[in-house]
């Protein structure tokens, strides 16, 4: 009996000592990776259209798609109170590979561009502060950065068939960003982070032939990190 008394003790302890508490004052920083995952919806090439093929509709014009990409990222969390948080993530920049759509659709890659949200979130974090699984919700203030944009041979083909290179630009933007995301408490310190957003994007891609591409982005992104308190 003695023994089993002992090992409830020493249970219960170190139960005590795993409690999480997410409090007002709390520093929370974590580590791990993000993807992000444009959801295209493409507009035509200003004229002149080398790609268009007559035929008109959805595949008559030169348009573009945009692909995923997954780096590592990471955040700071600061519990103003309880529940309100001040969230920013950090991450590498997104390398995005634009595909050919439309008249071009089949034809890979046509450019390629890196992209830096940089964003602060205000999060409302639920349950109590000791809550081993607390879930939250947040909304941020974004700046969709991009650069270091590249044309490939293809797009000089399409817009500028015989000439110099064709150069690419597109234009960063200010948006709201709404988040879900949720904490698991592994121990008295260390958590899982997941999160996923979901934002409403629209940019304008600008060629050096002076033609440009309309393309709405809304981009989600999923998110996992392992974290430690502070």
């Amino acid at each position: 009996m003695k023994q089993q008394l002992k090992f409830v003790a020493a249970a219960a302890l170190l139960f005590a000592g795993s409690a999480f508490a997410q409090s007002a004052g709390s520093w929370m920083v974590r580590a791990g990776a993000t993807q992000l995952s444009p959801s295209v919806t493409s507009g035509c090439l200003s004229a002149p259209d080398f790609g268009d093929n007559g035929v008109g509709g959805a595949l008559g014009c030169t348009r573009s798609d945009v692909s995923s990409d997954t780096q590592l990222a990471g955040g700071v969390t600061y519990m103003y109170t309880d529940h309100l948080a001040i969230d920013v993530p950090v991450a590498l920049p997104f390398k995005h590979k634009i595909m050919g759509a439309g008249s071009m659709q089949g034809t890979g890659q046509i450019a390629e561009v890196k992209a830096l949200p940089i964003t602060v979130f205000l999060q409302y974090r639920f349950l109590e502060a000791s809550a081993k699984f607390r879930p939250y919700v947040g909304l941020g203030a974004t700046y969709a950065y991009f650069f270091d944009a590249q044309g490939s041979g293809k797009l000089t083909a399409t817009t500028n068939p015989g000439g110099s290179p064709t150069q690419l630009s597109i234009d960063s933007k200010f948006i709201l960003t709404p988040q879900i995301g949720a904490t698991l408490a592994l121990s008295d310190k260390w958590f899982v982070d997941l999160a996923y957003t979901k934002s409403k994007l629209s940019t304008t891609n600008h060629l050096s032939t002076g033609q440009h591409m309309d393309v709405a982005l809304d981009p989600a992104s999923f998110s996992v990190a392992v974290g430690y308190k502070f």
